[in-house]
Formats: C-alpha cells, sequence, structure tokens
C-alpha cells in the first residue's frame, strides 16, 4: 500500500475523532461550567464570548495520539525502513525523535491543563504565573532535549543551502530558547475564533511534505495526525467558535510544531513556518517596551497583533484568511527551500 495512503488515513482518523469526539465533549464542558472567563484587556466585544467552554483543546490532543501511535504501530508492522530519513540513518535514533515530539507535545499540554484548571476551576483569571509557567516549560523542554541526548541525538542541525552544522553544547542552550519561545508564540495566537488551529493545520501540512520529501516517515504519520486534528477541531471552533482550545490546546500545539521540526532535523524550519506565531509573540514584546519606553504610548492599537487588525475593522473570518495565506505563503517557500536547499 503505498505510504501515501498511510498518512491519508492518519489525517482521516485524527479529523473523524476530534470532530466527533466535540460532540460529546463541549455539552459535557458546560455541564461542568467550564466557561471561558474573558478579560476585560481584550476587544470589548469579545465579552459576548463569555461562557465558551474551554479546555477544548483535548479533543484534537485525543485525536492525534491515538492516530499517531495507531498508524506507527501498524505501519510499524505492515511498512518498511518507517523512520529512516536521508540525513538519520539510524531507524532508533530516528524513532525517538517521533515519540519524543509526542511526549514534548503531551507535557507542554499538561501545563496548559493545569492552567486552564486554576482558571476555569479554581477562578483564578490569570492561571499560573508566568514564573511558574516558564520555570514547568523549562524544565519539559530540557527533559525532552536530554532524552534526545541519552538515545544518540547529535549536536548537528541541518540548514537548506548551507548543510550539516555542528553547535556543540550551545546546540541545547539555543534548543531550549527556541522551543519555549516558540511554544508562547502559538499560545498567543489563540486569540481569535479559528485562527490557531488554521495555522497549525497549515504548518503541519507543510511538516507533512517536508517529512515525507526527507523520508522521514514517522514524522510523516504524525504531520498528518496533527492536521487532521486541527481540522476536526475548526468544525467547533471557527467563528461563532462553540469551544476555546485553551492553553491545554494551544500548548500542545507549540510542543508539537516544534517536535515536528526537531523529527526532522530541521529546527531552522521554524522561522519560515512558524512566522506568523512570532510576529504574534514579537508584536507583544514591542507593544511592552514602546510602552515603557513613551511612558504610555502604544506601537499597535492592541496586542498580539490579531487584536490590532481587529481593531482595525478586520472581521475575525478575514484575519483568520489573511494570516493562513501568509503561513500557506511562507510554507511553500520552506519547502522549496528543502527540495533545493538539501540536494
Amino acid at each position: 500500500m503505498p505510504f501515501e495512503i498511510w498518512t491519508l488515513g492518519a489525517a482521516v482518523l485524527s479529523f473523524l475523532i476530534t470532530a466527533i469526539l466535540g460532540r460529546f465533549l463541549i455539552p459535557y464542558l458546560h455541564k461542568l461550567n467550564f466557561g471561558q472567563t474573558i478579560l476585560d484587556i481584550g476587544p470589548s466585544w469579545h465579552k459576548e464570548k463569555q461562557g465558551t467552554p474551554t479546555m477544548g483543546g483535548i479533543m484534537f490532543i485525543i485525536g492525534t495520539v491515538i492516530t499517531a501511535v495507531v498508524g506507527v504501530m501498524l505501519y510499524g508492522l505492515f511498512g518498511n525502513n518507517l523512520f529512516i530519513g536521508i540525513y538519520q540513518q539510524d531507524p532508533s535514533s530516528s524513532n525517538i525523535l517521533v515519540y519524543a515530539a509526542l511526549g514534548l507535545a503531551l507535557a507542554h499540554g499538561a501545563i496548559g491543563f493545569i492552567d486552564d484548571y486554576i482558571k476555569v476551576v479554581k477562578k483564578r483569571n490569570l492561571g499560573l504565573t508566568a514564573i511558574q509557567k516558564l520555570a514547568l516549560q523549562f524544565a519539559v523542554t530540557i527533559a525532552y532535549l536530554a532524552v534526545l541526548g541519552v538515545f544518540g541525538a547529535d549536536t548537528k542541525t541541518v540548514i537548506p543551502f548551507i548543510g550539516e552544522v555542528e553547535l556543540g553544547w550551545f546546540y541545547y542552550i539555543i534548543s531550549a530558547i527556541v522551543i519555549v519561545g516558540v511554544v508562547n508564540a502559538v499560545n498567543l495566537t489563540d486569540g481569535i475564533d479559528g485562527l490557531d488551529g488554521s495555522l497549525t493545520f497549515f504548518v503541519a501540512l507543510f511538516f507533512m511534505l517536508i517529512s515525507r520529501y526527507l523520508g522521514y516517515m514517522g514524522a510523516t504519520l504524525l504531520s498528518g495526525a496533527v492536521a487532521g486534528g486541527c481540522l476536526g477541531f475548526l468544525v467547533w471552533n471557527f467563528h461563532p467558535a462553540k469551544v476555546f482550545m485553551g492553553d491545554t490546546g494551544s500548548l500542545f500545539l507549540g510542543g508539537m510544531v516544534c517536535g515536528l521540526a526537531f523529527a526532522v532535523d530541521m529546527p531552522i524550519l521554524l522561522l519560515p513556518l512558524g512566522l506568523v506565531y512570532l510576529c504574534e509573540m514579537f508584536s507583544v514584546m514591542l507593544q511592552v517596551t514602546y510602552f515603557k519606553l513613551t511612558h504610555g504610548k502604544r506601537l499597535f492599537k492592541m496586542s498580539p497583533i490579531h487584536h490590532h487588525f481587529e481593531m482595525c475593522g478586520w472581521s475575525e473570518v478575514k484575519i483568520v484568511s489573511v494570516f493562513s495565506a501568509v503561513a500557506v505563503v511562507f510554507g511553500v517557500l520552506a519547502y522549496l527551500a528543502v527540495i533545493f536547499g538539501t540536494k
């Protein structure tokens, strides 16, 4: 059976599990009164969303994990050379990259779950403090990098048009900062209906194409599962959203995006594929810095930048469409860079 059929099957299964779970989970979240609290710092019209169930990311977490594990196991039984890529010729080492990606995503999702639980059950609107969240994120990330090191992953990285670059111990320092930064960038992007899910769908789609081209079949299946899960979630989350993913979902997706980049030995791909996430994060950093330097002036009408466009009169659907189009353009550029830059 062609591998593309396996990947399509993974995406469809993840979509179905996630979409069907919404039919049961959303009413259950309503019953538990796990409603989103809309803070005053956001656009005033977002108050209409008060009480919409949150923590819906559980839906695509279940869909993605079940599909990825089942898909990998089945292909391991009936397929050949599942994990071998053109830069990673040791199947056992590449194997751990895929499972470690799942572990990284699940661990960050657990941090998000704790944060959401504090918000909706303990009624503390801000959840974990910034220091608590960062400490947990760095702990998870360090554990992830330690696992990679123990199982033989080296400190080299592949950069298109340049080749393999040896970073030594700086590899771990840079990787930790990048992972925590990107995870939080994905978290910040979750501010309007369908935005995070749509962007991550396209990011996963391009990781699927790239990992397939490079020959990383395990990462390809995992990418397909993530893409399918995001699409299944959008059935319930596209405007007007019937459920929010919460930090449970957004931190899981952040961890998964990073895990996929490391699973194909190209963390550098986080720059083009994660460009929109990074713009969201840097818009917050620029806003805060400019506000302090100018004693109260604002660079944007509101940050993250998707709120700036909302304040300019853009609808949520338009913002999602434009941001997704940008993600597709840079996804194509990343794919072409891999094709022409890794020969």
